[in-house]
């Protein structure tokens, strides 16, 4: 695209009040957002803007330097994708109001691979933590571009499943794509900018808000052929995430949990509305033809073992005849208090065990 015709776009996208649809409205009026830019006043009053939004590009343009202005953060490494690019991910230009613009660091080319979104609540359980990192791992171990928002909970576990793998992730962000958060997440962020893509339809330096966050989960389900809700109580952002993805005649996917748990109502719902429900990466991989595939972890006893190391093998030998209290598998790998309840919440979040009531624990 003409640098020119991209600093208009980029210099529109910044002012306050002037989002998404204003910016296909544009285009669609003016041809070119350059165009839009250089008229003069008289031609902007007649146009179909607002009072308001002509009044902000008119300060705008007395303040600031377009080309500038993008040459800055180009020079930060965020890269731009306009829905006119060769590189604009044909799926995402499909749904139903697209973003004209998005931000991004890291390869984009990942998203021409087949991608599916692994997506929950933030406060999620320890199964539920166990069973995104589960899928993340397994998925990307076979291939396929596991996609969330890097929020607390499952959006982080299936992120860091995939990267373990070393397979390829993306985070569609709820802020700028050079604003990280939760903070805590940085660590993470930075493996993902190394090794997958970042983006965010929000300019550069946007602070993260509640209403962010339901409009760029439309872009989630957008990028991908299916969506994995791990966990969701009755109203969440992740059944959002869904409700987008059937407007988009995208797949649905679900884990069932207990009824009992807070966390599993709204997927139970969606199984019962007619989600595939899915207890194994295999039920997905069949769904796209993948289930020709080589074994993508050693199976003893129904139990998925995830290249355990020393010290869980011998938990997991203390557990084969049934539950196990903490003192007795303390005593019986002679690890510590702090050692074993480490690796045992390793195990849990690898999904291998559960904790029961009154400190005993047993093989999933």
């Amino acid at each position: 695209m003409d640098k020119n015709e991209l600093a208009a776009i980029y210099f529109f996208h910044t002012l306050k009040g002037l989002g998404n649809r204003t910016l296909w409205k544009i285009k669609e009026e003016w041809g070119s957002l350059r165009e839009c830019f250089e008229a003069d006043s008289s031609s902007l009053y007649r146009s179909s803007l607002t009072a308001s939004i002509i009044d902000a590009i008119i300060n705008g343009r007395k303040k600031i330097n377009p080309v500038q202005q993008l040459e800055k953060i180009c020079a930060e490494g965020i890269k731009i994708s306009c829905v006119e690019d060769e590189d604009y991910p044909p799926l995402l230009g499909n749904i139903f109001d697209p973003p004209y613009i998005f931000y991004y660091l890291g390869n984009i080319e990942i998203l021409n691979d087949l991608c599916i979104a692994i997506v929950g609540s933030r406060a999620a359980s320890i199964y539920g933590k166990g069973q995104a990192y589960r899928f993340g791992n397994e998925l990307a171990q076979q291939g396929i571009v596991v996609v969330s928002g890097m929020a607390r909970g499952i959006d982080t576990e299936a992120h860091r499943g995939a990267l373990q793998a070393g397979g390829k992730t993306v985070a569609v962000l709820g802020s700028g794509v050079n604003v990280i958060y939760p903070r805590d997440n940085l660590k993470l962020y930075t493996s993902i900018c190394e090794t997958g893509l970042v983006m965010s339809e929000f300019p550069p330096h946007t602070h993260p808000e509640p209403g962010n966050f339901p409009v760029r989960n439309r872009i989630i389900s957008g990028l991908c052929r299916g969506v994995l809700v791990v966990e969701a109580q009755k109203k969440s952002g992740a059944l959002i995430t869904a409700d987008f993805a059937l407007e988009q005649g995208r797949d649905v996917f679900a884990i069932p949990g207990p009824i009992n748990n807070k966390n599993s109502v709204g997927t139970n719902n969606l199984i019962k509305q007619g989600a595939c429900l899915v207890c194994a990466s295999d039920d997905i991989l069949t769904e796209y033809g993948m289930n020709n595939r080589q074994d993508m972890l050693a199976v003893t006893q129904g139990t998925l073992l995830f290249d355990l190391e020393g010290e869980e093998i011998s938990v997991l030998e203390n557990l084969a005849q049934g539950e196990a209290h903490f003192d007795v598998l303390m005593k019986n790998t002679g690890l510590n208090p702090g050692a074993l309840s480490t690796v045992l919440l390793k195990m849990e979040l690898k999904g291998i065990i559960k904790s029961l009531p009154g400190n005993y624990y047993v093989k999933n």
